[in-house]
């Protein structure tokens, strides 16, 4: 994965703060999804720890939550409907079918559609689809800009045991 420039964030220093939680959020989806960037699929594909992570089901699992949160949370439809497993767990789980190619797909454009989802929303609005009940949208921007930031660090270690071991 390539680093963060240095100055990533300086355009939006003085914007407001949804324009700030939209630059770092965007910058950590792309980061993920380029994890992926010049493997080969066996790499993409590899299980170095015990649970399901490989770089493959990391932006699987990335394309999951952006799911759960700017289509469930935001339209209320049930997971079975828009088609994503029931629980994190199984979102890591890669199919024949899965490529480096369509994940990453996949993922621009669930990333894609949450921005759409997410752009007629303050940041103050409530989403109510969330099993924890009405949330503001705030909220969940800080929350998947955690979790992106932490699977960006776990793609930054897995690609490194790959390109190094």
């Amino acid at each position: 994965m390539p680093a963060l420039p240095a100055n990533f964030a300086d355009g939006v220093i003085d914007q407001p703060v949804r324009v700030q939680f939209e630059a770092f959020l965007n910058e950590h989806r792309s980061m993920l999804n380029s994890c992926l960037d010049g493997l080969t699929e066996e790499q993409a594909r590899r299980s170095l720890v015990p649970s399901r992570t490989t770089l493959l089901g990391l932006v699987k699992h990335a394309t999951f939550v952006e799911k759960v949160w700017f289509d469930e949370a935001i339209t209320c439809r049930p997971r079975a409907e828009i088609g994503i497993p029931a629980t994190p767990d199984e979102s890591f789980i890669l199919d024949d079918g899965d490529s480096i190619a369509s994940v990453q797909q996949a993922h621009r454009e669930a990333c894609d559609a949450s921005r759409r989802a997410a752009s007629s929303l303050g940041l103050d609005d409530l989403v109510l689809g969330n099993r924890r009940g009405p949330l503001p949208l705030r909220w969940v921007y800080l929350h998947l800009l955690r979790e992106l930031a932490q699977h960006c660090g776990h793609a930054d270690i897995l690609r490194e045991q790959i390109l190094n071991g």
